[in-house]
């Protein structure tokens, strides 16, 4: 569909480019949003899980910021997933302040079982690209995302 109204080339281009990345993103937060749900989660809690499966035991801090939420989101996060049982904080023995979120074995169970399902449908979603394209778009969406100033 064509706009009746044009801002020049580089302006269009880059609203055209918005509009392209924003409608599939929304396409992907669809598919995976339903995907998450089936396993009764939200999606911050599996992305939570997600990281502290993948990259470890972190604090609260850290967890929020490899996920771009408020720490006091992800505070409300952690509980949640502490009274399922899914993690656990372990005070530092060093820093009485510092206070690290771990994955218990219960919440290591679930995702390492669910994550490789929800790992198969991203790679569904994403089929309609082959892999070079995949590879090529993953750089050039990491490109403009560094490039961006907060």
């Amino acid at each position: 569909m064509s706009t009746k109204r044009t801002y020049g080339k580089r302006s269009d281009s880059a609203l055209a480019l918005w509009v392209k990345l924003a409608r599939a993103y929304s396409v992907f937060n669809r598919e995976s949003a339903h995907d998450i749900r089936r396993y009764g989660l939200t999606q911050p809690q599996f992305g939570a899980l997600e990281c502290l499966y993948h990259l470890g035991p972190m604090t609260i801090g850290d967890l929020s910021r490899k996920m771009l939420v408020s720490g006091g989101n992800m505070t409300c996060v952690i509980d949640n997933l502490e009274k399922e049982g899914h993690v656990r904080r372990v005070q530092s023995e060093v820093d009485r302040r510092s206070v690290t979120v771990e994955l218990t074995p219960q919440g290591q169970e679930l995702i390492g079982r669910i994550f490789p399902q929800h790992a198969a449908l991203i790679e569904n979603v994403a089929s309609v690209l082959d892999a070079n394209e995949q590879d090529e778009l993953s750089r050039l969406l990491k490109k403009l995302g560094s490039g961006i100033s907060v």
